[in-house]
């Protein structure tokens, strides 16, 4: 199984290229590829696959087939679509510019050049109000937010790195029937927040794209009152891997941020 490595700020992804759509991706196989210390190791695996042959219906020409490291299936991951989208560049598989990506929460336009950083239109995140989190005995409340994935957006008010993500927060399975990312973050200056995320099914990550759209948002509505208007307000985010940036503007998100591959290779015969 041909295979390349890249990530977006650290949160890192097994890259399988499939156009034609003939791997039988198993869950077990999605673990066995993520898992760091038997396999080659990553936060998720983003299967490259033509949308005609996946049975997507789209008009995009390309299906983002993501899932987590535990082997479950997700909507969308915007540190994973950067990726995705340069993979595909670098491959010779489109031309740098501006093209919609098909994914389970819809289409999604990335904008990037031969090299460099990618910007994604995540869509608008919808604000779903207030929800709650506890972490080691702490309760944390935090605004739900909605990226095409299900986000608790909790600000807290001393430095994110203190906090002990070793373990899975807790949270209300009837407010979160499908599971929930969790995100804690700390305003460090005007339109600038830190954070770190747990996310369902992959445990502390590096760096989450969709995480740092709903923590702009909730960071945005807590200190505006909504999330700006035309011509748009950015925000720099600071995660373990790096810097992003969310621009809101009339009424989308937009995501910027690196997209690097490392590595490539063919997996043992045999071994999946």
């Amino acid at each position: 199984m041909r295979f390349v490595k890249g990530h977006g700020t650290e949160n890192d992804f097994v890259i399988l290229p499939d156009p034609d759509g003939v791997l039988d991706l198993t869950a077990d196989a999605v673990a066995r590829l993520c898992d760091r210390r038997a396999g080659i190791g990553a936060d998720g695996v983003l299967r490259v696959v033509r949308t005609k042959a996946a049975g997507v219906e789209a008009d995009a020409e390309w299906f983002m087939d993501y899932r987590n490291s535990d082997g479950g299936i997700a909507e969308m991951c915007g540190n994973g679509i950067r990726v995705f989208a340069r993979y595909l560049v670098d491959a010779g598989l489109a031309a740098p510019g501006e093209w919609d990506v098909a994914t389970r929460a819809g289409l999604r336009r990335v904008t990037l050049g031969p090299s460099g950083d990618v910007s994604v239109d995540m869509g608008p995140p919808e604000l779903l109000g207030r929800g709650e989190a506890s972490l080691a005995g702490t309760g944390f409340a935090g605004e739900r937010v909605s990226v095409g994935n299900p986000h608790l957006a909790c600000r807290v008010d001393g430095p994110v790195a203190a906090l002990d993500l070793s373990r899975a927060p807790d949270f209300d399975p009837a407010v979160f029937p499908d599971g929930v990312n969790v995100e804690f973050f700390r305003p460090l200056g005007e339109r600038h927040v830190e954070m770190r995320v747990y996310e369902r099914g992959s445990g502390e990550t590096r760096s989450c794209g969709t995480g740092t759209v709903a923590v702009a948002a909730a960071a945005s509505l807590a200190a505006t009152g909504g999330l700006g208007g035309p011509g748009g307000a950015a925000w720099t985010v600071d995660v373990p891997g790096g810097r992003v940036t969310v621009t809101f503007d009339g009424g989308t998100s937009h995501l910027k941020g690196p997209a690097v591959l490392v590595a490539e290779g063919e997996t043992y015969p045999g071994w999946i």
